[in-house]
């Protein structure tokens, strides 16, 4: 895109848009939001950096393929499922725990770790798709 504005706000709105959508993803199960909302915020975060600034900064930018976040995001959901058998209870039911971190107990569990494989299975393979689709645009 040849617009200076955009490509001048487009760093700052992609900051803002994939802080909101780790806020959406950290909501969760108990208000509106969770890992497939987050997820698509942050994809459309990245679709505006590639719009602004092209493909390959965007590559650059995630660090990781897009098809290997998306694995490692089937592997955490798969394995929030199957800490739930382990433990002896039905595949994929919540489990809590409460470690303390700086003397304060902070609540973790099996449903915020699907939450983040689903989000990071969005990511990747909605942003291989786009990314994919920008670089064949190009053409």
């Amino acid at each position: 895109m040849k617009s200076v504005i955009f490509r001048t706000l487009a760093p700052v709105l992609t900051s803002l848009m994939m802080l909101f959508s780790i806020f959406v993803l950290l909501r969760g199960h108990n208000e509106p939001g969770g890992g497939f909302i987050g997820g698509l915020i942050a994809v459309s975060a990245l679709a505006i950096y590639g719009m602004a600034h092209g493909v390959e900064t965007v590559r650059r930018a995630i660090f990781f393929h897009p098809m290997a976040i998306a694995g490692a995001g089937l592997l955490a959901a798969t394995s929030a499922g199957l800490i739930a058998i382990f433990a002896g209870v039905p595949f994929m039911t919540g489990l809590w725990i409460y470690p303390a971190v700086f003397g304060r107990e902070v609540p973790l569990s099996t449903v915020l770790l699907f939450d983040t494989g689903v989000y990071l299975v969005v990511v990747g393979a909605i942003s291989s798709i786009a990314l994919s689709l920008e670089e064949r645009g190009g053409e």
